[in-house]
């Protein structure tokens, strides 16, 4: 075979094929419906995402017309007009004869697809970034699946000399091939038959591909085929060539030579689809290949990990498709755990045993789901589940874990929403789970060293002295267990003219104790465990019988430790107030999501200490703390400990109508003190999130109380821009909605010495109001419903503060806890005696690793919010809380799971415009068609006219010829 031949039938074929105006009623055909389709079908705009899938849903039933159309005529016409014989008696193989016109036709595809290509471009640069892996996956599979259907196409064209039959009959196969692997047919079928039928189908394998993974077993399916139907396609034009002869050995050699290589290329599928390894994920957060995160996890198995998938063969229509991609990322887990995992797959329903084992000793029970068969719809149980057992620990997971819908009307489109971080967030729960159940110095990678700066015997009250006794006896039996990774030392602070004291003090802000404030003695009771440069101070024990010292050493060094579950203690409003019972106070799917990673404690504040085994403080839209309270939290933040804050001054209202109030949080002096200040306003931006809002239409003197889809100032929508400089706050995040937030302000010579993370801030088009009327009057102001002033900025709105601050109640005596309340009818609590009661302290200084960071809005991560939004997108929005999951991740140094969380099907939106320049975007589109369809028009006369002037030459040039053989006879 010769290439040059190739090209020549290809140019051939295309020189014909742009001669008349069938080329432009072919690409305008095709980009007049893909384009009919993405704004209107699929309504882009309303969609509210930033991507083409809709363009490329409906690309394999456009092709399907489309190449049928094209190929009608290749071999037709040539068989009607008579020109096929002229073709065979050319020295041109039949080889290059097919592959001629294959490619001229994919030549053709080509062309029409580059003239959608300003769809996607204009997309990314105007209405914000999209992911681009989609968009290139989509592009290969359309010309793969082009190529499919026009091997098809010619082959059906080969053996007719009627286009119309030749039309009708490529539909019919191509479109057979599309069936077979749509959900509304294999849903008919159980089990194994839907998924073979699924691997038959072509829509199936383009689907697999737009979501931005190039498998090659896809890739190897279509060009099966097409080998096939041009393997048939030169076998049919051999037979033409044999027309009138009898059969004979080259005949059968023939024959012989086109059954096997068909049978080679149907096997190469079979053989194909027990690798899984040979695939490129393209999309920008490799949503779909294992990440490093999950092989460090992996890595650090001492065991066999336990994967079981429990899949039913009936299940929901919309699950059904989603079950053999997370059968291949399970598998994908066994091939990175180099033998360490264990993967399973089971129908319990198929089998009594597992389905009792399943449900009495893991709680894993069947779901009533609506299924479809050949013959009958029905609601039968099934089982869409995944264990993930390490040793006696184990975790499940449901298709609520599992999938992201977005609605559109009646329309659900349903997707993985990020299997791989529920997996190994799993996995990482059964691990640390595990470990944490043995030696707490078995993670514990560098040594640590326990620093006791405690007074010489002499010096301190007997009942301090039992207590350093006790102490000593915790510590030298950690020291056995820990195999030499824990040294002790005690420091006396007064020894050498209290040289250590005065050190301590100026370090860490640390005082001499008293047993109360009317006692002259003092001494000095002060336990750090130091270690990989980092500090960590271990309180003093609730009583003087020490017995809580163990549990608080142990708490300490499980912050030098990776293979602990850290604690996060969430302090929030009062669940019983008005605004918890609204739901912007109220942060249920906070704590559950944080609970799926982290062990969550509800704390209360109100004894003036947080516990030892929280390592980090979660304050959810205090309220009027008390000085006890806030007493607490600073203590917390001087052992070193990190806080994370959401708060401002105000408090909003959905109720009736939107209204505010200010409501002190009881944390500004503090922060003051700190260096940060909250503002005693709220942040509108030009910028912001389109949320449904009561407002009230007037009629006359008639009002209708109705709900709009309103952009809304208060909502500041945070964009790529505002989201810090790729800090990991913000790691796979695009966007974040904050409500009625206040704008922050750092002061920079308080916080000198300290390390400042600006992590939100708002778009330049921002402006401040101090006003507590927030409802929109969109009569007087139709742009945003509120006075816009000339003055506007960018405003912080998330921050991080790391570094040493000093105590809020470094020079105060430290406030008394309430006493306990006298039940009526009940005796009075016991009250320790005087000898019991514990020595009343303040640390005045933190140690560098504490950190405040601050969100100025108390709703945002409330579940209210969280609805409103998700409401807005037809999909469930969890920026806002992958966002705090993030803060938490980063600030307990627990990052690997940041690398892959935030990745999602449906939550990249689109940039915010208004519904005027909507329709301009879409004629903007329609122009750029019409000029693509232009261009291909100049490029057309161009080469028809460079073609025609050849021509002309080599005519003139044969005329010439002539002419002088004529003259030389005469």
């Amino acid at each position: 075979m010769q290439t040059n031949n190739v090209i020549c039938v290809a140019q051939k074929e295309l020189v014909s094929f742009f001669s008349s105006l069938t080329a432009f009623i072919f690409f305008g055909l095709f980009l007049a419906v893909t384009l009919f389709v993405f704004f209107w079908v699929d309504a882009f705009f309303a969609r509210n995402i930033a991507d083409v899938r809709p363009m490329f849903e409906w690309m394999p039933t456009l092709m399907v017309f489309l190449v049928s159309a094209l190929t009608m005529r290749m071999w037709s016409e040539e068989r009607r007009s008579g020109t096929l014989e002229f073709l065979l008696t050319l020295p041109l193989t039949n080889t290059e004869l097919v592959l001629g016109k294959f490619v001229a036709c994919l030549a053709l595809v080509a062309i029409a697809l580059a003239l959608t290509l300003p769809l996607p471009i204009s997309v990314s640069l105007i209405l914000g970034p999209i992911d681009w892996g989609p968009v290139i996956g989509g592009y290969v599979a359309s010309i793969f699946l082009a190529s499919a259907y026009a091997a098809i196409g010619l082959y059906v064209s080969a053996r007719t000399d009627n286009q119309i039959v030749s039309l009708l009959v490529s539909v019919v196969l191509c479109g057979l091939f599309l069936l077979v692997g749509t959900d509304s047919v294999t849903n008919l079928f159980a089990g194994t038959i839907g998924e073979t039928m699924k691997l038959i189908g072509t829509d199936s394998r383009f689907q697999s591909i737009t979501r931005g993974v190039i498998d090659f077993r896809d890739l190897y399916y279509y060009v099966s085929i097409t080998a096939v139907f041009l393997t048939l396609n030169a076998w049919g034009l051999e037979k033409l060539r044999w027309a009138g002869n009898s059969f004979n050995a080259n005949h059968r050699r023939w024959a012989l030579i086109t059954v096997l290589a068909i049978a080679n290329f149907i096997a190469g599928n079979l053989w194909l689809q027990q690798i899984g390894w040979a695939r490129a994920d393209l999309t920008e957060s490799h949503i779909y290949t294992i990440s490093p995160a999950t092989k460090h996890y992996l890595a650090r198995l001492d065991q066999p990990l336990l994967l079981r998938g429990y899949f039913s063969k009936k299940t929901h229509p919309l699950l059904a498709p989603l079950v053999p991609q997370l059968r291949d990322l399970m598998k994908e887990y066994a091939i990175a755990g180099n033998g360490k995992v264990k993967v399973e797959f089971v129908d319990p329903l198929d089998n009594p045993d597992v389905e009792r084992e399943a449900g009495e000793k893991y709680g894993i029970k069947p779901i009533p789901f609506q299924t479809a068969s050949k013959y009958q719809t029905a609601l039968n149980s099934s089982f869409f589940d995944v264990l993930v057992k390490y040793g006696d620990q184990y975790e499940k997971l449901n298709y609520r874990n599992f999938i992201e819908a977005k609605a559109r009307g009646e329309q659900v489109s349903v997707a993985l929403r990020n299997p791989e971080y529920d997996i190994t967030n799993a996995i990482k729960r059964v691990l640390y789970n595990y470990q944490g159940a043995g030696n707490p110095f078995a993670s514990v990678e560098h040594p640590v060293e326990f620093v006791g700066y405690i007074s010489a015997d002499d010096r301190l009250p007997a009942p301090i002295l039992k207590l350093k006794q006790t102490l000593k006896s915790t510590l030298e039996a950690l020291q056995k267990d820990s195999k030499g990774k824990f040294t002790i030392t005690f420091v006396e602070p007064e020894a050498d003219n209290n040289k250590v004291a005065n050190q301590l003090q100026q370090d860490y802000g640390f005082k001499p104790m008293a047993l109360s404030v009317f006692d002259a003695k003092t001494f000095w009771f002060y336990m750090v465990l130091k270690g990989n440069n980092q500090i960590v101070q271990i309180p003093m024990p609730s009583s003087i019988s020490g017995l809580s010292l163990d549990s608080d050493i142990k708490d300490g060094l499980k912050r030098f430790s990776k293979g602990y579950m850290k604690t996060v203690g969430i302090c929030g409003p009062d669940p019983t107030s008005a605004y918890s019972s609204e739901g912007l106070k109220d942060f249920a799917l906070l704590k559950d999501k944080l609970a799926a990673a982290y062990t969550v404690e509800d704390v209360s504040l109100a004894k003036g200490k947080v516990d030892s085994t929280v390592d980090l403080l979660l304050l959810l839209a205090p309220e009027k703390l008390k000085d006890i309270e806030l007493f607490a939290v600073d203590q917390f933040l001087m052992r070193g400990g990190t806080i994370v804050m959401a708060t401002n001054s105000f408090s909003a209202n959905l109720r009736d109508k939107i209204t505010c109030t200010k409501d002190e949080s009881g944390l500004n002096e503090w922060l003051k003190k700190n260096g940060i200040e909250i503002g005693d306003s709220m942040v509108l931006d030009k910028v912001n999130f389109p949320l449904p809002l009561p407002v009230v239409r007037r009629i006359g003197s008639y009002t209708v109380n109705e709900t709009a889809l309103l952009p809304y100032p208060y909502f500041v929508d945070v964009r790529r821009e505002g989201l810090g400089e790729k800090n990991s706050f913000t790691a796979g995040i695009d966007e974040i909605l904050m409500s009625w937030a206040s704008p922050i302000t750092v002061d920079a010579q308080k916080n000198k010495g300290r390390k400042i993370t600006d992590i939100l801030s708002t778009s330049p088009a921002a402006w401040t109001s101090d006003s507590t009327h927030i409802e929109p009057h969109m009569e007087l102001y139709p742009q945003t419903g509120f006075p816009e002033p000339d003055k506007r900025g960018k405003q912080l709105l998330g921050v991080a503060v790391e570094g040493t601050f000093n105590s809020y109640f470094e020079k105060r005596i430290p406030p008394e806890p309430p006493p306990t309340p006298v039940i009526p009818g009940h005796p009075a609590p016991p009250q320790p005696p005087a000898t019991e009661q514990m020595p009343k302290s303040v640390i005045g200084k933190s140690p560098e690793s504490a950190r405040i960071i601050i969100y100025s809005s108390p709703t945002f991560l409330s579940d209210r919010i969280t609805k409103m939004a998700s409401q807005s997108l037809g999909a469930l929005y969890l920026k806002s809380i992958d966002l705090l999951e993030n803060s938490v991740d980063w600030c307990l140094s627990d990052r690997d799971l940041l690398s892959i969380r935030g990745r999602s099907a449906f939550t990249r939106v689109l940039q915010p415009i208004d519904a005027k320049t909507q329709p301009i975007f879409e004629y903007m589109n329609y122009a750029l068609a019409l000029a693509g369809l232009s261009a291909v028009w100049v490029i057309r006369k161009r080469v028809l006219k460079r073609s025609r002037k050849r021509y002309s030459q080599l005519l003139q040039e044969l005329a010439a010829t002539k002419s002088l053989e004529e003259a030389s006879k005469s």
